[in-house]
C-alpha cells in the first residue's frame, strides 16, 4: 500500500523538490498551497509535464481553522496521511528597530505555528495506526542566529524545540519527528536577498555553492524513509559546512 505524504508550502522551490523525491520514493503526494494561490494551476501542470501528478490541497497553516479543514479534506480524499513534511515558510527580514508587528507576527503564524496548526491534527492518527514520519523544515538561521531575521529565527529556532518535544511525546508509538535546516538554498527566497549580501553569505560556505532544493529534499526523503525508523528528535544540517554542529 502506498504512503500518504502531505507537504505543506509545496509550491515554492523547496516545497516542489520535495514533493518529487517522496513521489519518486512511491508515495502518493498531497501537495498544499495557499487558497487561491495564482501559482496552483502553472505549477500543477509543469509538474505534470515532467511526470508527477501530484495531488493539491489549499488550506492557509497559519490559520488553525484552515489547517484543521485541510487536514479533514486530505483523509476524506486520499485517506490517513502517514508521512508530514512542515514545509511552508516566509520572510520578513528587516532590524528589529524597525521591524512591524505584522512582521512579526506573520513570520511567526507561518513558520512555526503551522507546525501546530497542522500537526495536531494528524499525528493521532500516525500514533494510532503505529507508523508515521513527520519531517520540519528549519534552517540554519534558526541554530545561529541572523542580523536583520529575528522573527524568522525565532520561529525556526521554536521549529527545533517543537521537533525534539514531540519526537519524545510518540517515540513508543512507531513515529519519528526530526528537522532538517537548511543553509542558503538557491530558491526564489535566495534569490530576492541583495546580490552583495547573498555573494557575501555564500562566501563563508566551505563548499563555495548555495544548496540546490534537491540537497534539501534528498535529506527529507531519507529521514521519511523506513530506514530511518531509529532516528527521531534530530536535525539534519544541510548547510553547505556554513554551520557546524
Amino acid at each position: 500500500m502506498k504512503r500518504i505524504a502531505l507537504v505543506t508550502g509545496a509550491i515554492g522551490g523547496i516545497g516542489t523538490a520535495i514533493c518529487q523525491a517522496l513521489a519518486s520514493d512511491g508515495m502518493t503526494v498531497v501537495a498544499n498551497c495557499l487558497p487561491n494561490d495564482p501559482d496552483r494551476d502553472s505549477w500543477h501542470a509543469a509538474q505534470r509535464a515532467v511526470g508527477y501528478d501530484f495531488a493539491i490541497v489549499e488550506g492557509d497553516v497559519a490559520d488553525d481553522a484552515s489547517a484543521g479543514a485541510m487536514a479533514a479534506a486530505v483523509a476524506a480524499r486520499h485517506g490517513a496521511v502517514d508521512v508530514l513534511v512542515n514545509n511552508a515558510g516566509i520572510t520578513r527580514d528587516r532590524s528589529l528597530a524597525r521591524m512591524q508587528p505584522e512582521d512579526w507576527h506573520a513570520v511567526v503564524a507561518t513558520n512555526l505555528g503551522s507546525l501546530y496548526n497542522v500537526t495536531r491534527h494528524l499525528v493521532p492518527t500516525m500514533a494510532d495506526r503505529g507508523w508515521g514520519r513527520i519531517v520540519n523544515v528549519a534552517s540554519v538561521n534558526g541554530v545561529r542566529g541572523q542580523a536583520g531575521q529575528t522573527n524568522y529565527a525565532a520561529a525556526k529556532a521554536g521549529c527545533l524545540g517543537f521537533t525534539k518535544s514531540l519526537a519524545q511525546e510518540v517515540a513508543a508509538k512507531g513515529v519519528t519527528v526530526n528537522a532538517v535546516a537548511p543553509g542558503y538554498i538557491a530558491t526564489a527566497m535566495t534569490a530576492a536577498m541583495r546580490p552583495e549580501l547573498l555573494q557575501t553569505l555564500l562566501d563563508g560556505v566551505p563548499v563555495r555553492r548555495a544548496g540546490r532544493p534537491e540537497d534539501v529534499a534528498a535529506a527529507v526523503a531519507f529521514l521519511c524513509s523506513p530506514a530511518a525508523g531509529y532516528i527521531t528528535g534530530s536535525t539534519l544540517h544541510v548547510n553547505g559546512g556554513l554551520h557546524m554542529v
